[in-house]
């Protein structure tokens, strides 16, 4: 048994099994998430689990120290790459994220460190036992999200904060059949 919204597609299945929850504190993969979590703002999940790999080749595999860099040239090559959502302000916001990320890591000695400061380091175990039950945003994705917008962030709303915490494993929302649950 695996949680319900991962029915649908083999792609969803595997994303499931291998990366959905599963504790991340490596900066580059924390950067790969929040972008594609900002780009999926508005869409469906499954759409940007498709064109994942498009992504990390337009944003030169997730690295935010290039991404923070792209000139008004990249971002016209970005706006015009139909594998990725072209949407301008996803795109400006991705730049512009890269280079809160780097004032992040420069405050806190990492990424990691700064965002897992918020539940203590190690991931909130939650016990829903049922998908209904999953919320899309807590308490905490809201003062995160909040925090985040103070140092500049874009496209960092709660709801996409909740996902990113959920994708990066800060939050365990496997549901209490699912064999992925601890």
């Amino acid at each position: 048994m695996r949680c319900g919204w991962c029915s649908s597609s083999d792609l969803y299945k595997k994303y499931h099994d291998e990366e959905w929850g599963v504790p991340v504190y490596d900066d580059q993969k924390l950067f790969e998430f929040l972008i594609l979590e900002t780009f999926q703002a508005g869409l469906s999940w499954i759409t940007i689990l498709r064109k994942r790999e498009n992504f990390k080749l337009a944003f030169n595999d997730f690295d935010y120290k290039k991404v923070a860099l792209y000139t008004e040239d990249k971002i016209q090559e970005l706006l015009q790459d139909a594998g990725i959502i072209r949407n301008q302000l996803k795109i400006r916001s991705a730049v512009s994220n890269a280079a809160a990320f780097m004032k992040v890591q420069e405050e806190f000695g990492s990424f990691s460190n700064y965002i897992w400061e918020f539940t203590g380091g190690k991931p909130i175990q939650n016990n829903r036992q049922s998908l209904q039950e999953v919320p899309s945003t807590t308490t905490l994705s809201n003062k995160i999200s909040k925090d985040l917008k103070k140092r500049g962030f874009k496209f960092v709303g709660s709801t996409v904060v909740y996902a990113h915490m959920q994708a990066t494993g800060m939050v365990d929302d496997h549901v209490a059949d699912c064999w992925k649950k601890q």
